[in-house]
């Protein structure tokens, strides 16, 4: 499930208002690994720089952002979305941080496309998926382009397995509906629907191989959610 923010496949900004509290009760129950990829982006954070600059695309509500980065030795903090009712509640998530916080309002796209200042830690997480492979593709070489020397680009992304399609993937996605008890039918439903209409995952291979022809190195698999939904993947600047 991707976060409830407004997508090229699904513009509509009143997603956000019905589809952020499905996101928040299935992140807060942990479904999808949510509780540990946070873990994995925390660890990452040990190998930045003191007062490291924090980019987080297509950021939400920032909730999950916001803890991982409780405690660490931050220096800034940027985050990108699109859906205004998003980044004021990560407007009231991140007020805890230590430093001084950016929300922008506008597509991730357009964003990277016109960034210049240098980040030493970007952020990526389930959002990437919503757009087509060149897209894909466009996407990652800006985001590269301000990823400074030595920095940490985490992109966290549904996966296919080898020689699946996204028509496997949502019936992968169908069949986890039994462990998921206290999701409401109608709940599903919404969530379930967003994801048929937005979601293109990559294989693992795609997503390095998008990931290293965007100038990146180093890419590897951190963390796997339950069933092989969706997986982190770390690279290096």
């Amino acid at each position: 499930m991707g976060k409830p923010t407004a997508t090229p496949a699904t513009s509509d900004q009143d997603y956000f208002l019905t589809g952020w509290r499905i996101y928040r009760k299935v992140l807060d129950l942990n479904y999808m690994g949510h509780h540990e990829v946070y873990a994995t982006l925390g660890e990452a954070l040990s190998d930045a720089p003191s007062g490291f600059a924090f980019l987080d695309i297509a950021c939400g509500d920032a909730a999950g952002t916001a803890r991982a980065l409780a405690g660490s030795d931050v220096g800034s903090y940027a985050g990108i979305d699109i859906s205004r009712p998003a980044l004021d509640i990560a407007a009231r998530e991140l007020a805890g941080l230590d430093c001084p916080v950016s929300l922008i309002e506008r597509d991730l796209h357009e964003a990277l496309a016109e960034w210049s200042d240098p980040v030493d830690v970007a952020w990526l997480g389930q959002s990437l998926h919503h757009f087509q492979p060149e897209e894909k593709r466009d996407v990652l070489r800006s985001l590269r382009q301000v990823l400074a020397p030595g920095g940490v680009f985490m992109l966290w992304e549904p996966t296919l397995l080898p020689d699946e399609d996204r028509h496997g993937w949502l019936g992968r996605l169908a069949a986890r509906r039994e462990h998921w008890p206290e999701v409401a039918d109608d709940e599903w439903k919404v969530m379930y629907d967003h994801c048929s209409a937005s979601d293109f995952p990559e294989t693992d291979a795609d997503w390095l191989a998008m990931g290293h022809g965007a100038g990146f190195s180093g890419g590897r698999v951190v963390f796997t959610a339950p069933a092989f939904i969706n997986r982190v993947y770390r690279f290096d600047g």
